[in-house]
């Protein structure tokens, strides 16, 4: 089958023949019709720093997809061949104290598909039953295939209670994006959102931001100022990785104001940690999904008229991956769907 696959230590992916996987214990094996580019997978192509410490060279990326199930361990139960599923990314341990209280996103013993394990940039995957997500009749293939990063933002906005408040979000890229419309289905006053990148503002307010506002031009307090805001955010969610926009967030957020941090940064951001402290703000980190009750509130507004569909900006076959890739280090590209069936 083909395979993109991290060749060696170093910059690149490759497109490979490799043998077709077979399911063990537990295990489902999934021919994969659709799958998405995520950042995680820009680091491991670059090879930086994070991609060398957690990326074992050999490996197949890709953790956002979706296809049907093919084969099935004989161990199996309550899933079979030809449902149509979604992968969840993260294996995990099921026997740590995070796992066995019903916390598996924070599994410290985790295993991340695409990363540590074989991915689904490929004709087929294998992956734990337990990770198999069945989607359902009305969430498209490529809606479907991004499941996982939609689940992210899903974790992140409905960390706070968004009914009738003011919400900012630092950071339009993809997720940020379906932050903004999952804020306003999910009944937020204001929706601000700010980047450094026109074409990602612009996205932003068409997935339902009230305002978009460009780093380093416009100031927040101008627009607070515009939307009549008398007082600060009620929830800020970062999702750029960038020191300047966690300052930023900060300064703006009112009194007792929930934060949630879902941006990693590539180094340590220096902030004003007094700030937080008597401004009482509630800060959350965010890593991934709750499994699953992420999943089905993600699938459920979905059939609730939520829409991240304007999100999907390109489209490529497989065998274009370099071209996939490249729209996306350009600046044009949000999300890049891979056809791969």
């Amino acid at each position: 089958m083909r395979a993109l696959v991290k060749p060696a230590a170093g910059p690149g992916l490759e497109l490979r023949d490799v043998p077709v996987p077979e399911p063990g214990p537990g295990e489902v094996r999934v021919r994969i019709t659709h799958a998405a580019i995520c950042g995680t997978d820009l680091h491991i192509r670059h090879w930086d720093e994070w991609a060398a410490a957690n990326v074992k060279p050999g490996v197949t990326v890709g953790h956002e997809f979706v296809g049907v199930i093919d084969a099935v361990s004989p161990d199996v139960e309550g899933i079979g061949i030809g449902t149509r599923v979604a992968g969840e990314g993260h294996v995990v341990c099921g026997h740590c104290r995070n796992c066995r209280a019903g916390d598996g996103h924070l599994c410290r013993e985790v295993v991340s598909v695409g990363i540590q394990r074989d991915g689904g940039f490929a004709d087929y995957v294998v992956i734990p039953a337990t990770n198999a997500y069945e989607v359902p009749e009305h969430v498209s293939d490529e809606v479907a295939a991004i499941l996982d990063p939609l689940g992210n933002a899903v974790h992140t906005a409905l960390s706070f209670d968004l009914v009738g408040e003011d919400v900012l979000i630092t950071g339009a890229g993809p997720i940020g994006q379906m932050a903004a419309a999952i804020a306003r289905h999910a009944g937020a006053r204001h929706v601000v959102v700010t980047d450094i990148s026109p074409a990602r503002l612009e996205r932003a307010l068409e997935m339902g931001a009230t305002a978009a506002v460009a780093a380093g031009e416009a100031t927040l307090r101008t627009t607070m100022a515009d939307l009549g805001m008398q007082e600060g955010f009620d929830v800020a969610l970062e999702m750029s990785g960038a020191a300047p926009a966690l300052a930023d967030l900060l300064s703006v957020a009112n009194n007792g104001a929930k934060i949630g941090l879902l941006g990693l940064f590539p180094e340590p951001p220096v902030v004003d940690v007094n700030e937080a402290i008597l401004k009482g703000l509630t800060i959350k980190g965010i890593y991934g999904r709750e499994m699953f009750d992420t999943w089905y509130k993600a699938v459920a507004m979905l059939g609730s008229g939520l829409d991240v569909t304007p999100v999907i900006s390109h489209r490529f076959d497989l065998e274009d991956h370099e071209a996939a890739f490249a729209a996306l280090e350009s600046g044009l590209a949000s999300k890049v769907i891979l056809q791969v069936t």
